[in-house]
């Protein structure tokens, strides 16, 4: 597929988001802080990125809020005796990471992603804003690739969404390898949990719950509860344009993430490895809608991920 270069497809998105969104629509805008960026949507918090970060060595968002204020991501760090605890500086929210990278693992902080620069300023706009960083992938001391990634929040009738468009280059070849730990992962808070919450996993073709959804390719998948008198959720999404079709690896416990690295990992069919070339790009791209809506009512899941995959396009 043919892209635009960088700035030109920024340029080309900021248009088409002032001509489409309404003037009432809420602003979406960026708080400078330090080593990250608190993002709103008028007076709402959604969510912090960070980029740099002591433990966490690798770029993510936390404390992720839904519309109306509802806290869907784990509260990070997790407080002990309130939050489930485990895997503190693993899954702090909403991340790329990949646990195999030519053998080194970036997911479990063994190897360092690092912020390069933003490569196009924070942008704010009435429905939508954008940013533009770029990362090195660095192991053992040596670069092992480079990021280009664009995020897009823009605000849509069910909730909020945050895309991910990740650029991949090298200037010597590398591979992603296959395991379960590849991909865009989130981590849920205690009350959204299946297994001692009231939260509830479910994908595309309407399994339901980790028994069902683990280990399975679908177009999406939700998880969602009730929380404060409001249903409230992330709906994950990974692109049709991406090179593979997704597996979700889901857990009761308020894990999920789509991985579509990981064939041997979760069909123990044969171990894939995807090469990336000198001078070649590899593109991966996600879409996360971050909702809330009343308590006995879901968004549309099939129409956001349509309307995704449209914009998605563009």
């Amino acid at each position: 597929m043919l892209r635009l270069p960088a700035a030109l497809a920024v340029l080309t998105a900021a248009t088409l988001y002032a001509s489409a969104a309404p003037a009432d629509q809420p602003t979406v805008h960026f708080e400078p802080i330090d080593g990250g960026l608190k993002i709103l949507v008028g007076d709402d918090m959604l969510a912090t990125y960070v980029y740099r970060d002591e433990e966490i060595l690798r770029p993510y968002f936390t404390n992720v809020h839904a519309p109306g204020g509802v806290r869907v991501t784990r509260h990070h760090p997790p407080r002990t005796g309130i939050d489930s605890t485990d895997h503190a500086t693993m899954h702090p929210g909403i991340w790329l990471a990949f646990g195999d990278v030519s053998g080194h693992d970036f997911w479990r902080n063994k190897a360092r992603v690092e912020h390069v620069e933003f490569a196009e300023r924070p942008a704010s706009g009435a429905g939508h804003g954008s940013f533009t960083v770029k990362n090195r992938y660095v192991a053992d001391g040596e670069t092992v690739c480079t990021e280009v990634c664009r995020h897009r929040i823009v605000v849509q009738p069910d909730g909020w969404l945050l895309t991910y468009e990740s650029q991949f280059t090298g200037e010597a070849e590398f591979y992603f390898g296959d395991q379960e730990e590849l991909g865009l992962g989130v981590r849920m808070r205690a009350e959204l949990r299946v297994k001692g919450g009231d939260g509830r996993i479910r994908n595309a073709d309407g399994r339901v719950n980790e028994p069902n959804v683990w280990g399975k390719q679908s177009a999406w998948c939700d998880y969602s509860g009730v929380v404060d008198g409001r249903r409230v959720g992330l709906l994950l999404m990974p692109s049709p344009q991406n090179f593979r079709r997704s597996w979700f690896h889901a857990r009761d416990y308020g894990f999920m993430a789509a991985n579509p690295f990981g064939r041997n990992a979760f069909t123990r069919e044969e171990k894939s490895r995807v090469p990336v070339k000198p001078g070649e790009t590899f593109d991966l791209r996600y879409g996360v809608l971050v909702y809330a809506s009343p308590a006995d009512e879901s968004p549309d899941l099939e129409q956001t991920y349509r309307d995704y995959v449209k914009l998605d396009a563009e």
